[in-house]
Protein backbone atom coordinates (compact mmCIF):
# COMPACT_ATOMS: atom_id res chain seq x y z
CA UNK A 1 0.00 0.00 0.00
CA UNK A 2 1.68 3.03 -0.94
CA UNK A 3 1.28 6.44 1.10
CA UNK A 4 -1.19 7.75 -0.77
CA UNK A 5 -3.34 5.10 -0.40
CA UNK A 6 -2.89 5.12 3.29
CA UNK A 7 -3.81 8.92 3.69
CA UNK A 8 -6.61 8.46 1.66
CA UNK A 9 -8.12 5.59 3.94
CA UNK A 10 -7.30 8.02 6.86
CA UNK A 11 -9.19 10.62 5.53
CA UNK A 12 -12.60 8.37 4.52
CA UNK A 13 -12.36 6.37 8.06
CA UNK A 14 -12.36 10.18 9.86
CA UNK A 15 -15.17 10.85 7.51
CA UNK A 16 -17.12 7.84 8.20
CA UNK A 17 -16.14 7.33 11.78
CA UNK A 18 -15.71 11.10 13.22
CA UNK A 19 -14.08 11.15 16.16
CA UNK A 20 -16.30 13.69 18.82
CA UNK A 21 -18.96 14.53 16.30
CA UNK A 22 -22.28 15.50 18.70
CA UNK A 23 -23.07 18.51 20.71
CA UNK A 24 -22.73 19.82 24.16
CA UNK A 25 -25.33 21.06 25.92
CA UNK A 26 -23.43 23.35 28.03
CA UNK A 27 -20.10 24.42 27.09
CA UNK A 28 -18.34 27.29 27.53
CA UNK A 29 -17.76 28.40 23.93
CA UNK A 30 -19.63 27.63 20.78
CA UNK A 31 -17.99 28.81 17.14
CA UNK A 32 -19.41 28.00 13.94
CA UNK A 33 -17.49 28.00 9.99
CA UNK A 34 -19.10 28.09 7.05
CA UNK A 35 -17.68 27.88 3.25
CA UNK A 36 -20.40 29.50 1.10
CA UNK A 37 -18.62 28.43 -1.92
CA UNK A 38 -19.25 24.79 -1.20
CA UNK A 39 -21.81 24.33 1.60
CA UNK A 40 -19.23 23.35 4.19
CA UNK A 41 -20.27 24.16 7.68
CA UNK A 42 -19.25 23.25 11.15
CA UNK A 43 -20.14 23.65 14.65
CA UNK A 44 -17.60 23.60 17.60
CA UNK A 45 -18.57 23.25 21.22
CA UNK A 46 -15.43 23.70 23.60
CA UNK A 47 -14.82 23.17 27.55
CA UNK A 48 -12.29 24.21 28.92
CA UNK A 49 -10.45 23.84 32.64
CA UNK A 50 -8.18 26.87 32.73
CA UNK A 51 -6.71 27.41 29.14
CA UNK A 52 -7.17 23.40 28.76
CA UNK A 53 -9.66 22.07 26.18
CA UNK A 54 -10.90 19.22 28.73
CA UNK A 55 -13.77 18.60 26.22
CA UNK A 56 -14.66 19.38 21.92
CA UNK A 57 -17.74 18.14 20.18
CA UNK A 58 -18.50 19.35 16.48
CA UNK A 59 -21.59 19.09 14.15
CA UNK A 60 -21.28 19.65 10.60
CA UNK A 61 -22.03 19.10 6.59
CA UNK A 62 -19.81 18.98 3.88
CA UNK A 63 -17.30 17.28 2.01
CA UNK A 64 -15.21 14.35 3.01
CA UNK A 65 -12.30 16.57 3.29
CA UNK A 66 -13.96 19.39 5.56
CA UNK A 67 -15.24 16.60 8.06
CA UNK A 68 -12.29 15.05 8.47
CA UNK A 69 -10.42 17.85 8.96
CA UNK A 70 -12.63 18.59 11.70
CA UNK A 71 -12.51 14.94 13.33
CA UNK A 72 -8.43 14.97 13.19
CA UNK A 73 -8.29 18.40 14.64
CA UNK A 74 -10.54 17.55 17.69
CA UNK A 75 -8.63 14.51 18.57
CA UNK A 76 -5.42 16.45 18.00
CA UNK A 77 -6.28 19.62 20.49
CA UNK A 78 -8.63 17.62 23.21
CA UNK A 79 -6.58 17.43 26.36
CA UNK A 80 -4.03 20.63 25.28
CA UNK A 81 -3.57 24.02 26.65
CA UNK A 82 -4.05 26.84 23.92
CA UNK A 83 -0.64 27.67 23.73
CA UNK A 84 0.35 24.41 22.37
CA UNK A 85 -3.11 23.98 20.26
CA UNK A 86 -2.01 27.94 18.48
CA UNK A 87 1.48 26.03 17.50
CA UNK A 88 -0.62 22.42 15.96
CA UNK A 89 -3.21 25.15 14.11
CA UNK A 90 0.30 27.30 12.58
CA UNK A 91 2.12 24.09 11.52
CA UNK A 92 -1.08 22.91 10.08
CA UNK A 93 -1.68 26.23 8.07
CA UNK A 94 2.23 26.12 7.20
CA UNK A 95 1.58 22.70 5.55
CA UNK A 96 -1.16 23.12 3.79
CA UNK A 97 -0.71 26.87 2.52
CA UNK A 98 3.25 26.67 2.04
CA UNK A 99 6.06 24.64 0.75
CA UNK A 100 6.22 22.60 4.12
CA UNK A 101 6.90 18.95 4.23
CA UNK A 102 4.10 17.22 6.66
CA UNK A 103 5.15 18.25 10.22
CA UNK A 104 3.38 15.68 11.91
CA UNK A 105 5.30 12.30 10.97
CA UNK A 106 7.05 12.01 13.73
CA UNK A 107 4.51 12.84 16.37
CA UNK A 108 2.30 9.80 17.02
CA UNK A 109 -0.58 11.94 18.90
CA UNK A 110 -0.92 14.13 15.46
CA UNK A 111 0.38 12.05 12.43
CA UNK A 112 -3.68 11.83 11.05
CA UNK A 113 -3.17 15.53 10.47
CA UNK A 114 -0.17 14.80 8.19
CA UNK A 115 -2.35 12.78 5.88
CA UNK A 116 -4.57 15.86 4.82
CA UNK A 117 -1.31 16.91 3.15
CA UNK A 118 -2.12 15.52 -0.13
CA UNK A 119 -5.13 18.00 -0.32
CA UNK A 120 -2.39 21.09 -1.68
CA UNK A 121 -2.48 19.16 -4.90
CA UNK A 122 -6.16 20.44 -5.31
CA UNK A 123 -5.75 24.17 -4.45
CA UNK A 124 -9.66 24.59 -4.53
CA UNK A 125 -10.19 21.95 -1.93
CA UNK A 126 -7.72 23.65 0.87
CA UNK A 127 -10.33 25.52 1.85
CA UNK A 128 -12.51 22.64 2.95
CA UNK A 129 -9.48 21.24 4.80
CA UNK A 130 -8.47 24.40 7.18
CA UNK A 131 -12.31 25.43 7.38
CA UNK A 132 -12.13 23.75 11.40
CA UNK A 133 -8.71 25.44 11.78
CA UNK A 134 -9.62 28.94 10.56
CA UNK A 135 -13.21 28.09 12.92
CA UNK A 136 -10.84 27.49 15.88
CA UNK A 137 -8.55 30.15 15.17
CA UNK A 138 -11.45 32.99 15.50
CA UNK A 139 -12.52 31.73 18.89
CA UNK A 140 -9.12 31.96 20.08
CA UNK A 141 -9.09 35.25 18.81
CA UNK A 142 -12.47 36.21 20.34
CA UNK A 143 -11.18 34.61 23.84
CA UNK A 144 -8.23 36.71 23.88
CA UNK A 145 -9.99 39.95 23.38
CA UNK A 146 -12.17 39.07 26.39
CA UNK A 147 -9.05 38.93 28.44
CA UNK A 148 -7.59 41.65 30.21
Amino acid sequence: MSVDELYREVILDHFQNPRNKGHLKTCDFHEKGENPLCGDSIDLYFIFDNDIIKDIKFEGNGCSISQASVSMMTEAIKGKPIKEIKAIIELFKEMMLEDKINPFKDNFDLEDLGALEGVKNYPVRIKCALLAWNTLSELFKKIAEKKP
